[in-house]
């Protein structure tokens, strides 16, 4: 692979020339990129072309897919995919070089050595074809998003073992590892579990005015198992929370990343919030409620227990 990695390190300085001078290779998107944006693609590219020097190959990817984002430019597509290549991540290096010659056309500086690479790649890929029981789930493959069930073809996959999930809001999501040799066809059927359904509240019947000291004893258990769930449910769903707030930090990070994708994320976040924050308030208020009945209705003192905006007082003697 040293010899690949010779020839696009001069093929890297000449697309920086291209990038600075020239403007962007046209290619198919809504509003031309200015003078201002082009010279910033220019310096992500730079930059790109620094790191992949010194083999940091992940961080040079990063920089290459800003420079396209900014100014797109069919020759970065070149160095995006022999990137993917020096990763091992074969099938995206494929996608991207055929995108490459694609977007290039006939005149594409680098088609004979992008045509003999992609030979070699594609025999370095497989595809999954993946269905699920549920509609609306989304697919990963290792870790990384690549679409929402129904899918309308196989996925393009490199060789080896592979990480497929699926998850859907509600639901717990599934992962499978599979081996997917070269020119393969996994077929791949994936069953998400039913709906989490909410345990119905447990209430304590009134017990007799005979029977008012073991009643009172079993509302403040209740109480207190009352406020441990709810407890145990903020910290759950804080969990999740912050899971999702990573996950959704990770998406923004990362290119090419859809608007529904990031809408989805976010939305998410938000919820779990909102019920880790209602469950502790309410976890809060029984436990409140359960200690200011507890004192109450205790034999050796005498306290006054009230529930104020600024959390529970107490006043009285002990006696």
């Amino acid at each position: 692979m040293s010899g690949c990695r010779s020839r696009f390190l001069i093929a890297m300085m000449s697309v920086t020339g291209v990038l600075l001078a020239s403007g962007p290779v046209p290619v198919a998107h809504a509003d031309a990129p200015t003078a201002s944006s082009v010279k910033e693609a220019g310096r992500h590219f730079q930059r790109g072309v620094t790191l992949y020097n010194e083999a940091d190959y992940r961080a040079a990817l990063v920089e290459f897919r800003r420079a396209f984002e900014i100014a797109p430019n069919a020759a970065v597509l070149y160095n995006i995919g022999q990137t993917y290549y020096q990763l091992q991540n074969y099938a995206a290096a494929l996608s991207t070089l055929q995108r490459y010659l694609s977007e290039s056309g006939a005149t594409a500086a680098h088609r004979p050595e992008v045509e003999q690479t992609i030979e070699t790649l594609l025999a370095r890929v497989g595809k999954v074809a993946v269905s699920t029981n549920v509609a609306d789930c989304e697919i990963t493959i290792d870790d990384e998003l690549v679409g929402r069930t129904p899918l309308t073809e196989p996925l393009l996959v490199s060789i080896g073992r592979r990480k497929v999930t699926a998850m859907r809001q509600g639901r717990a999501p599934e992962t499978r590892f599979v081996d997917v040799a070269a020119g393969d066809t996994v077929q791949l059927t994936m069953s998400l579990g039913e709906p989490s359904v909410a345990a119905p509240a447990t209430t304590t019947p009134a017990k007799p005015a005979a029977a008012a000291t073991s009643g009172g004893n079993g509302l403040v258990t209740a109480g207190w198992v009352t406020t441990g769930v709810l407890g145990a449910g903020a910290v759950t769903f804080g969990v999740l929370a912050f899971l999702a707030s990573r996950d959704l930090k990770d998406a923004r990070d990362t290119f090419p990343v859809s608007h529904d994708d990031l809408a989805t994320k976010s939305s998410r976040v938000s919820r779990y919030s909102t019920i880790a924050d209602l469950a502790g308030l309410a976890a809060v208020v029984a436990g409140g409620l359960t200690l200011t009945f507890s004192l109450t209705h205790s034999e050796s003192h005498e306290v006054h227990v009230a529930v104020a905006p600024n959390g529970v007082q107490l006043a009285g003697t002990f006696r």
